[in-house]
């Protein structure tokens, strides 16, 4: 017969594998780094050569060139 006490020492761990180097890099994909450990969020817009705009953000989530061209 499972108890309350049996029950919770059957649980399975689960395996956990997470890619920190990964995990950092997407972290960091939006974002400049600037004075004193801190970040700046970056525009990102795929630019017509293949780069991503690489300004600091305007409004909400872009540049102010990428901002004015999405309305």
């Amino acid at each position: 017969m499972l108890t309350r006490s049996k029950s919770t020492q059957q649980q399975q761990l689960l395996e956990v594998n997470i890619d920190f180097n990964e995990a950092s890099n997407l972290w960091n994909a939006n974002k400049k780094k600037i004075k004193n450990c801190c970040y700046k969020y970056i525009c990102g817009k795929e630019l017509s050569n293949g780069c991503y705009c690489k300004k600091s953000i305007y409004k909400f989530d872009r540049c102010r060139i990428h901002q004015i061209n999405n309305k």
